[in-house]
This record gives C-alpha cells, structure tokens and sequence, in this order.
C-alpha cells in the first residue's frame, strides 16, 4: 500500500514540488563559479543552438546554469532550454522537478526507439533553442554515451557542449549513476567544455567524443572543488 501510494501521481507531484524548492534553497545559498564560460558565450551572446551535454549523476545541479545565463544576459530571455526525459515514471518526475526552473520537457528516449523525440529535438534546435540530453539516461550504465545525442548532432549540425557541475558539500546517492546531491551554504562550480562537433555519418565516434569530453567536465569540476587546482578561466557569478 505505501509503495502503491509512493507511486500516485499525485504524491509524485508533491514530492517533486518538495524537490524542486529543496534544490533553489541551495542554488540560493551556494556561491557558484563558472569555468570555461568562453566556450558557452558566442552562442549566449548570438542566442545560437546548443545540444548541452552531461552526465545524468550531476542532474539535480545543472538548472544553475540556466539560471546564470539568464541572469548575465539579458538577450536570452527567450532562449528557452528544451530537456528530453523519459516517460518512464522516474522520468516524469525529474521532468516535474526541473521544469520548475524554466525548462521544457520532451519525453521520449534517443536510444530506445525514440525517433520522435530525436525529430522534436532538431525541431527544436532549427527553431532556434537549446536542448538538454544526459547521454546516459535515464537508467545508464553510468558514465557510458549511447549515440542519441551524437546523431542528432550530425542530423542538426548543431555542436555539443559538454558540461559539469559539483558542489563542495554533496551527497552521492546510492544509485545506479551515483547521483551528487547538493547541499546548502556551500561553493559550487558549472563546467563549460569546448564544443565537439559531429559528423552525420559516424555517430559511434561522436558518441565517443562526447563521453570522453563529459568525462573530462566532471573531472576539472571534482578537482574545482576539492581545492586541487585554480583557473584562470573561472569568474565568480
């Protein structure tokens, strides 16, 4: 009976509602750097398409990346984040909690017959928008790119950016991707890898670049946090 009603709709809702407001208290608390902001800026300043990439474990802290864009720049008011999502019921309830913080949900998968949500996707992009693609999501393995986002990178021609973020004080939740969950009062770092362009006709080797490249972005925001090394790239927002 407790599972069934775990699982209502409506309980999902409110949970997600819990969520959503747990994780603005901490983006609000948080002081917040963002490294590599050059590779992210000729396409914040032109209001450009971007496919931005990241691993699904630092999901609960990527909205923070909106939310600075938006805030530094004003010309991006109508640059409007589409994020894919499953429809499986864990996907819904992401999609529940990050849509409250201005992003659209597509649901659909890219690698599990997903060839309407991929033709949504690069609707979008032509349209003019960015989209938001976990490249192993939504129930991995973890750290592994299927080849959803690189093809539709090769169909749009549309580059991808790779992303990261962590915060210094985090739980890592015993799931199947090790999913870091922010704490409050604490520094936080979003990561902007150079963008990866794809080729249409080698999506396999694109998927590889993109899962080294993501890799790599949660590498320097883990070392970013832990002290281990300072940028010259990062600015304080």
């Amino acid at each position: 009976m407790f599972r069934s009603l775990i699982r209502h709709p409506a309980t999902q809702f409110m949970l997600a509602g819990l969520v959503g407001r747990y994780l603005a208290f901490c983006y609000r608390t948080t002081r917040w750097s963002l490294v590599g902001e050059a590779n992210i800026l000729p396409y914040v300043k032109a209001s450009k398409p971007l496919i931005v990439a990241f691993w699904h474990e630092r999901l609960p802290m990527m909205p923070m990346l909106w939310t600075i864009v938006h805030a530094k720049y004003p010309e991006t008011a109508g640059w409007q984040p589409h994020v894919l999502v499953s429809q499986h019921r864990d996907g819904r309830f992401i999609g529940n909690i990050v849509s409250r913080f201005r992003l659209v949900m597509i649901h659909g998968s890219t690698s599990r017959g997903g060839a309407a949500a991929m033709r949504a996707l690069v609707r979008v992009l032509r349209e003019g928008n960015p989209v938001i693609i976990t490249p192993d999501g939504p129930r991995g393995p973890r750290r592994q790119a299927n080849e959803g986002a690189a093809q539709i990178a090769g169909l749009s021609r549309i580059p991808v950016l790779p992303t990261a973020a962590a915060t210094r004080r985090h739980r890592l939740l015993p799931s199947w991707d090790r999913m870091m969950l922010p704490l409050p009062f604490t520094r936080g770092v979003l990561v902007c890898g150079p963008v990866i362009t794809v080729e249409a006709a080698d999506a396999k080797a694109g998927a590889a670049l993109i899962q080294q490249a993501l890799t790599d972005a949660c590498d320097l925001a883990d070392s970013w946090i832990h002290g281990q090394s300072r940028h010259e790239t990062s600015r304080h927002v």
